[in-house]
């Protein structure tokens, strides 16, 4: 049985009874003779079923209007729980019901104690979370670092023996057409050597360890140097920069130097990093063979990860290349870093 229908059946059954109630009270008090009663009429209808009749209609009405008075409050209550159901917040309404009050105090405690525990929830999902990423960030590191180590030892020193003898053999080989053979696969070996230093830089872990943008791109260029027939030559103004931005410039400039190691085929090599109106400025340009930079742009993933980084700390990225002339690079960012800030 719903509310609309409980509340008249309720209503009803109360008014038949204190009806007849009443009725007997004024019969026994008032009236000698019972049976008179029975005659008495009011118009053309008998006096009992009179009072009978308006004893319900009266009942009806009070049950219809309670019935419906309950049933709004009870329908906002619901509509509230439903809300609180789904997450959401429950909705006040502007007219306020005092029968209700006390409902409505429990029901805002409810959904308190619910979102407070799906904070938690997701405070906790959060830190799980960042702790798994911490954790594979040190295992793809250390695996990284691992790759660089045995690829050093292994494969990059093999190339080197490779060229080397190669180099010999071509220094006494007298026969023209064998010597043009072997050139091209000397060639091959450098080419293959100059890949595999690439791959050794993007190997080797792009954090600076404690030391600073400066002198980590010295530390860089100089072992480049070292190890990579070709011209470099730098530029470095010492200032100071947010940590953040160092290390997203220093992953910048490998990833640079990267490319024009494995595809531009330079002969020199000049970068510069100075400051100059609380801007830092990246700049990296090569005499190699260039490219067509629109269709490079397209698919070229290191391209887009330098645009990025460069972004992610506020900056700009551009590049220029001309086929035949070379490419150059400059990264734009700037030093929002106020004086006397330490640089943790």
């Amino acid at each position: 049985m719903n509310t609309v229908a409980r509340h008249i059946f309720t209503a009803v059954l109360y008014s038949v009874l204190i009806s007849f109630s009443m009725i007997a009270l004024t019969l026994m008090v008032f009236v000698d003779d019972w049976l008179s009663v029975f005659d008495k009429k009011i118009g053309d209808v008998s006096f009992l079923l009179a009072v009978f009749i308006i004893t319900v209609t009266m009942a009806l009405v009070i049950g219809i209007v309670t019935a419906v008075y309950w049933k709004q409050r009870l329908n906002r209550v619901e509509k509230q729980l439903q809300e609180i159901v789904k997450g959401q917040k429950a909705t006040k309404s502007l007219e306020s019901y005092k029968e209700l009050e006390t409902i409505e105090h429990y029901m805002d405690q409810v959904q308190n104690k619910i979102n407070s525990q799906a904070e938690h929830a997701q405070r906790l999902a959060t830190e799980r979370a960042n702790e798994r990423e911490q954790s594979l960030q040190e295992i793809v590191v250390q695996e990284r670092n691992r790759l660089a180590r045995e690829l050093h030892d292994s494969v990059s020193q093999q190339l080197f023996a490779a060229s080397m003898m190669m180099s010999a053999i071509n220094e006494t080989n007298p026969d023209s057409e064998m010597k043009k053979q072997l050139l091209l696969v000397e060639k091959m070996i450098h080419q293959s050597q100059l890949e595999m230093r690439a791959l050794l830089l993007h190997l080797r872990p792009v954090a600076l360890k404690g030391k600073t943008l400066q002198e980590g791109v010295e530390e860089l260029l100089v072992e480049l140097t070292e190890k990579v027939p070709m011209e470099i030559e730098w530029k470095v103004e010492t200032f100071v920069v947010d940590k953040g931005v160092e290390d997203q410039l220093f992953r910048i400039l490998q990833e640079s130097v990267s490319n024009t190691l494995r595809h531009a085929e330079a002969n020199s090599l000049q970068v510069m990093l100075i400051e100059r109106d609380q801007t830092v400025i990246l700049r990296v340009v090569d005499d190699g063979i260039g490219f067509e930079l629109q269709t490079r742009k397209t698919n070229s993933y290191g391209l887009h990860n330098m645009q990025e980084r460069a972004l992610e700390v506020g900056g700009t990225f551009k590049i220029v290349s001309v086929p035949g002339e070379g490419t150059r690079m400059e990264v734009k960012v700037p030093n929002l870093r106020k004086d006397g800030e330490n640089n943790d």
